[in-house]
């Protein structure tokens, strides 16, 4: 290991322990070295705040000057609700920059490099950056395409059940694998599930973790026929968002509006169309967004090659029936040419099950 990726690893770490604190906003770590000296470290803490960079400079002072600065992501190059990162790094008078990867925001792209080679600055790029693009995986989506990075979960069998043919399922996954999620909820914006799930189960849809975020709630409900009463309209712990189709429940959209629930039309005149809940999302800022719902809306959402990971939670158990509902529903492929791969594939345990982890190449190249 080179100095170099030594203290690379080290911003890098101090970005992950953000993650779900800084959406829409990248995770940024920095660490500067001045005579084989750490003199500054700086995390990105919340969107609207101090980038990395700039912590690191306010902590280093006089003894940046001649040192080495080390950030996780191209430091930007542009006025936003903070400065220049590039331009405070020339002020401060350090002699190297060295960067993990360039910064896909088409607002930056280069442009940061540009002012620092400009200042005669040497730079360095690509110092982990494999590490550095897949910890930003959320915003390296995000910030092109104005869509939010979709992960669809689900807690499973052996054979792909998620509940028996009497629609009981609790708990086909251990505890532990139910901690991991709550986890796993409070690193996205958004939870999003089907009106089905809502009228069975009456979820909360929380992050029950020590110093959790909750997410935003989203239903997908054509009719809006959920209960009143639902613990998403009534307990107040987190915003719910409803998603509907030209012909919902007048009525009953101006009861769930007083009670302060958001609803949002579609143009799907039967069905929520997904992909105009795909654009109000990012129009709202927000990033990601983990799907928990049942086989119909994972398949509309796979079908549409909407999603971009899957993660399962896979219990050494099986069910069987063929009633008993899947985790992926709808019409499916017609032919095996037309199934869809998972890449960058990883198996670990949690507890008695296996999460799985995956990402979708769909047939035409689109992932």
């Amino acid at each position: 290991m080179t100095n170099h990726e030594f203290y690379m690893d080290l911003a890098l770490q101090n970005a992950r322990a953000m993650k779900g604190q800084t959406d829409p906003n990248p995770l940024v770590g920095s660490v500067i070295v001045n005579g084989n000296r750490i003199v500054g470290v700086g995390t990105h803490l919340k969107a609207g705040e101090s980038h990395a960079e700039i912590h690191a400079l306010r902590m280093a002072g006089d003894k940046a000057k001649g040192g080495t600065i080390y950030v996780t992501l191209e430091p930007c190059s542009h006025h936003g609700r903070t400065g220049p990162c590039a331009e405070a790094i020339v002020e401060a008078g350090l002699n190297t920059v060295v960067i993990a990867t360039l910064d896909p925001n088409p607002v930056v792209a280069g442009n940061g490099v540009r002012i620092l080679k400009d200042a005669g600055i040497e730079v360095v790029i690509g110092i982990r950056e494999e590490e550095s693009r897949t910890m930003n995986e959320v915003f390296n989506k995000f910030i092109v395409k104005k869509k939010p990075f979709v992960t669809m979960k689900a807690g499973i069998t052996l054979d792909g059940k998620i509940a028996s043919h009497t629609s009981d399922s609790k708990w086909i996954t251990s505890a532990d694998a139910r901690r991991d999620v709550h986890h796993l909820r409070s690193e996205n914006m958004a939870i999003l599930v089907g009106a089905n799930t809502v009228i069975e189960d009456d979820p909360e849809l929380t992050a029950r973790i020590p110093n959790g975020r909750n997410p935003i709630r989203i239903v997908l409900d054509s009719s809006l026929k959920i209960p009143a009463e639902s613990k998403v309209v009534t307990d107040g712990l987190a915003p719910t968002w409803i998603f509907t189709s030209q012909t919902y429940d007048k009525d009953k959209a101006d009861l769930l509006s007083g009670r302060g629930i958001e609803i949002f039309q579609t143009e799907g005149k039967q069905r929520v169309n997904i992909q105009d809940v795909m654009t109000i999302l990012g129009e709202k800022l927000v990033s990601s967004v983990l799907i928990e719902g049942g086989g119909t809306v994972n398949g509309s959402f796979l079908e549409q090659k909407l999603i971009d990971k899957v993660v399962l939670y896979v219990a050494s158990k099986l069910i069987g029936g063929k009633n008993a509902p899947t985790f992926l529903e709808g019409t499916g492929i017609d032919k095996m040419k037309d199934a869809v791969e998972l890449t960058e594939t990883s198996i670990t345990q949690v507890g008695k099950d296996f999460k799985f982890v995956g990402y979708p190449v769909y047939p035409e190249g689109e992932s």
